[in-house]
């Protein structure tokens, strides 16, 4: 009984150190240079064992793209405001697309794959299902505090549309520049315009 519960200490740790290796090195190389021999060496654990646990480069990715993505579910539903509840709307909204561009300035493929998995069908593969939830949260938690602020909006099509002009090439490129700045900047300017009544 104590040795299992030493593997799965030994688990959740290597889990752990692989997800923070793989986060250090996206943020230092581009995407295409971070292999599973450089994680796994960043990680101090063997290469067997990174794909042991997430199966291949791309399960691996989906596995840091779907916590980094709950982790912001979690302060969204219950944190401290004005990303959690107790803010005004409006606040509330600007914190949150800060925070997105954050978690997706971390992961340069997320928002592409979140985009990818929201026109994929709930009944394909478990893994595109994870992301469309995470895509269906996003635009919820959107359009539900764009409604709630301006009523009179089409806030589940400017929703969409605000998630959709993060996903553009052009966007991908600049974060991948180091540019969240910048653009979280432009989105607060964006949606404060259309906020104005």
């Amino acid at each position: 009984m104590a040795e299992d519960r030493r593997e799965r200490a030994d688990a959740a740790r290597n889990r752990r150190a692989i997800l923070e290796a793989t986060e250090r090195l996206l943020t230092e190389s581009p995407p295409e240079q971070v292999s599973m021999e450089r994680i796994a060496a960043a990680a101090g654990v063997g290469k067997g064992t990174v794909f042991h646990r997430f199966g291949n480069r791309a399960g691996l990715m989906r596995e840091l793209m779907l916590e980094r993505a709950l982790s912001l579910r979690e302060s969204v539903t219950h944190g401290p405001p004005p990303l959690g509840p107790g803010a005004p709307p409006r606040e509330r909204l600007l914190a949150f697309l800060d925070a997105v561009v954050e978690v997706v300035g971390r992961n340069k493929g997320l928002l592409a794959a979140l985009g990818q998995a929201a026109t994929t069908s709930r009944d394909t593969h478990e893994d595109a299902r994870e992301q469309h939830s995470v895509y269906e949260f996003w635009h919820g938690h959107i359009s539900g505090l764009l409604a709630e602020e301006r009523p009179d909006l089409d806030a589940e099509l400017l929703a969409h549309v605000l998630m959709g002009a993060l996903q553009s090439g052009p966007i991908v490129r600049l974060l991948g520049q180091g540019e969240a700045r910048r653009l979280a900047m432009s989105l607060r300017l964006l949606v404060t315009g259309v906020l104005k009544e």
